[in-house]
């Protein structure tokens, strides 16, 4: 068998053996340099009530023992590769004895949220060759790692499976009704271990259920339990049906509230297009109960007369989040009055009002 000779000189970092000034050390030809796996798995990051496509691209090379994540995370997409090793530890899966690199793809987007821990554990388990090569091909991954290996539900999923490039997409096993709202095949889990059997052959994938139906109507206040108020009553009835704007003045315990508590029972179902962006909204303001499906009712939001401009349009330091104005989102108006005062009251400037108020949309502008 041929073998490799190099020879060190006499140096600090050389091989020290007594007696010699030179070592020599004999490699076998299989033990030369691997060739480097690149692993790459697609997924979602949430931005706002959008969520944009991003790629873990995975890489286990020789170097001192680290994870590295890199591509702009936040600190819980930093601290997803200890819970990544965690999960690893409780399913007996092995952790890389390498230097790992996770790079989150395109590197100049800021990246958000627990939703990349699937993917990235998918990808180590790739790369280090604990996964058959192209057992992933065409899968995307959504999810949160639990210690013990559960995939945990996710805020946004809705937004995230329309953005996640998979076909099938493996998202929580809990919110697998929610995924199937945006994207065609989705393919629920509930554990690590039983995702890897599933990859490697071992164990049948869960059959996908049927897509659900859209959230029935509660059993809300309803307009025939009012006494009195004849023309407030044929205003609110008016301007349910044509759509029409309605403000409600006049002294406290008038009623007003009372009234605009029952508009939603007016108002007809929403339409397949606009039930679809309010569950988007929803669901990325984490508002949206795992499970429930289509919101096919028009939204109804009350903010108190003390909230902040934040809280009415939107925004965040670390993360921007919609406000009351978004989550009203296709309803034929959310009680206009208490908005009227909220923007009197509450100290926000009037040019927001009239920004909100002129294009029919609402937007935040931040420096960083």
């Amino acid at each position: 068998m041929s073998h490799t000779l190099l020879a060190f000189p006499c140096s600090a970092t050389a091989p020290r053996v007594s007696g010699l000034k030179r070592a020599a050390v004999l490699l076998p030809p299989n033990s030369r340099r691997k060739r480097r796996v690149l692993a790459c798995i697609p997924t979602a990051s949430l931005f706002g009530v959008d969520a944009d496509p991003i790629t873990i691209e995975v890489q286990v090379h020789a170097g001192l023992p680290c994870a590295t994540v890199v591509g702009g995370p936040d600190a819980t997409c930093r601290e997803a590769k200890e819970r990544v090793r965690a999960a690893f530890a409780s399913c007996g899966f092995e952790w890389p004895n390498k230097r790992v690199t996770i790079n989150l793809s395109p590197a100049w987007q800021k990246k958000r949220g627990s939703a990349i821990d699937l993917a990235m554990a998918v990808g180590i388990l790739l790369a280090s060759d604990q996964l058959p090569a192209g057992s992933v091909t065409g899968y995307g991954f959504l999810g949160e790692l639990g210690l013990d290996g559960a995939v945990r539900p996710v805020v946004g999923v809705v937004p995230l499976a329309e953005a996640a490039a998979g076909n099938p997409l493996v998202v929580p096993a809990g919110q697998l009704a929610d995924a199937q709202l945006a994207a065609d095949q989705v393919v629920g889990v509930g554990h690590l271990a039983d995702l890897v059997r599933a990859l490697r052959g071992e164990a049948p994938w869960p059959l996908p259920l049927a897509k659900p139906a859209g959230r029935r109507r509660p059993a809300g206040p309803d307009l025939a339990d009012v006494r009195g108020q004849a023309i407030a009553r044929m205003a609110l009835e008016v301007a349910a049906a044509g759509g029409h704007h309605l403000l409600l003045t006049g002294p406290p315990g008038g009623g007003k509230t009372m009234l605009a508590e029952r508009l939603p029972g007016l108002l007809p179902p929403l339409l397949p297009s606009e039930a679809l962006e309010v569950t988007k909204i929803h669901s990325a303001a984490g508002v949206l109960p795992y499970g429930t499906g289509l919101v096919s009712l028009a939204p109804y939001e009350a903010p108190h007369t003390t909230a902040s401009a934040v809280a009415l349009i939107g925004g965040g330091s670390s993360q921007l989040r919609p406000g009351a104005i978004s989550l009203a989102h296709a309803s034929k108006r959310q009680s206009p009055w208490k908005a009227r005062r909220l923007m009197a009251g509450a100290g926000c400037r009037r040019t927001a009002v009239g920004q909100v108020a002129a294009p029919g949309s609402t937007g935040t502008h931040r420096a960083g």
